[in-house]
């Protein structure tokens, strides 16, 4: 229902009791002394109360909907962050990552952190595996870090993790392995090289109050193969971003919208036999290699 078909819906007087009422909650943060606080508190009153009026939400559907945030409550734990889920589900999550990195010319794109980052994964040389034993397609990554000029920035912090061949990740697991997770700094000239593994489609934890609002709404709960990426250096912002695999199932319905043009990128495959880049004997098993060149944007954007 749209605000202009509630105004015709509802009288003179009845809008004016709904307004009063939002302008009273706004009205009571006056006090608040913490300026940028008083702005979120002011504008999400105003959206909420808006929602609230535009929808003709009932007092049953209230009561369903807060039963519905204690089910997310109740399931959320040190391990499972189901909040961030129902954000990431409604794509606030990635509303979010896209109105905190601003655009900066050629700079790569972020997209959402995910719930499976570790910290203090096991550094791994250039032309190391971070794969650690986790099943799946070896894969060849490689590529660059350089700034928005074009200039190598040796020393950057690369974090990489990934699910496994299964679609899990190590910590889903019981058995405290670290596994398909490490870092590497880049040499002299900015680039990395590395053996980790092919990535799979997995479905997000969906067994829960999110999955059920999914399956309710007929959405899918995978995500498209994808590698993480966190990229760290002196001078540069921050950057939290995953590639996916061209052509793979879910690149157009990814659960947490975090599917960019420009992320999705070539695993290209390569026949059991074909020379690897390092020389390592892979036996009769196939494999894939990906190229991702990094751009980071300058601290200050």
């Amino acid at each position: 229902m749209s605000s202009e078909n509630t105004a015709t819906s509802t009288s003179d007087e009845q809008q004016r009791r709904e307004r009063a009422l939002t302008d009273r909650v706004i009205a009571s943060w006056a006090g608040t002394s913490d300026e940028r606080l008083k702005e979120i508190l002011t504008s999400l009153t105003e959206h909420l109360h808006a929602f609230v009026r535009d929808v003709r939400l009932t007092e049953d559907e209230w009561a369903k909907g807060i039963e519905f945030l204690r089910a997310v409550g109740d399931i959320t734990d040190d391990r499972r962050q189901e909040f961030i889920l129902l954000s990431d589900v409604f794509g606030v999550s990635m509303q979010t990552v896209t109105v905190s990195n601003e655009a900066v010319g050629n700079a790569t794109e972020a997209t959402v952190f995910g719930p499976f980052f570790v910290d203090d994964s096991p550094e791994i040389p250039q032309g190391g595996d971070l794969s650690n034993g986790a099943p799946g397609q070896p894969c060849w990554i490689e590529g660059t870090v350089t700034d928005t000029d074009g200039n190598p920035v040796p020393g950057a912090r690369i974090e990489i993790w990934e699910a496994d061949d299964d679609g899990f990740y190590d910590v889903q697991y019981d058995d405290d392995r670290t596994a398909a997770r490490g870092h590497l700094f880049a040499d002299d000239e900015g680039r990395f090289r590395l053996w980790g593994l092919t990535p799979t489609p997995y479905a997000i934890p969906h067994d829960g109050p999110v999955g059920a609002l999914l399956e309710k709404t007929g959405r899918s709960p995978m995500r498209p193969a994808h590698l993480h990426f966190m990229v760290t250096a002196a001078g540069k912002r921050t950057l939290i971003t995953h590639i996916f695999v061209r052509g793979g199932d879910h690149i157009d319905s990814d659960a947490v919208f975090g599917v960019k043009d420009s992320l999705i990128t070539d695993f290209v495959e390569q026949e059991p036999g074909t020379p690897t880049p390092d020389g390592r004997d892979l036996g009769d098993r196939s494999w894939s290699r990906v190229r991702f060149d990094i751009v980071l944007a300058p601290e200050t954007a």
